[in-house]
């Protein structure tokens, strides 16, 4: 056998999280219970928009966010212990259960993510903003649904 697909992986990791619905996550972030994580690359933010700059969401793209949040790395973020409730986002809720699951292996036992990922926070009409790039520019401009 050369190992198990990704449907079954992702399966896996999601039996071991309590996923949040975007309006649970909003809630623990909006009262300072959890620290969000947004793993999405650069330009899946700038095309689809970003959670409001207000919750204070983090950027933390997947391909770091392990020695970010390991209290046992150099690199670990100020303030993360065992303890830290992080919820994850990504797009659409997929990579963000592979992350959060393996924020859980490595002792973070609070890690989560969002059901439906960012695409259900915008859809919810949480707060979000969305980067606007004109003349070369790029703003945060508030994102009208």
């Amino acid at each position: 056998m050369t190992g198990i697909g990704i449907d079954e992986q992702l399966a896996q990791a999601r039996s071991r999280l309590t996923r949040l619905s975007a309006r649970d996550a909003w809630r623990e972030v909006r009262s300072g219970a959890a620290w969000l994580v947004d793993i999405r690359p650069e330009a899946q933010r700038a095309e689809e928009g970003e959670v409001a700059p207000g919750l204070a969401p983090l950027v933390i793209e997947r391909n770091v966010l392990e020695w970010r949040f390991d209290p046992r790395q150099d690199a670990v973020l100020p303030g993360v212990d065992f303890g830290t409730r992080v919820v994850v986002l990504c797009q659409e809720g997929y990579t963000s259960s592979l992350a959060a699951d393996a924020l859980r292996s490595l002792g973070l036992t609070r890690a989560t993510d969002v059901v439906g990922g960012f695409a259900a926070w915008r859809d919810q009409g949480l707060p979000v903003a969305r980067r606007v790039v004109s003349d070369r520019r790029s703003t945060l401009a508030p994102w009208s649904h």
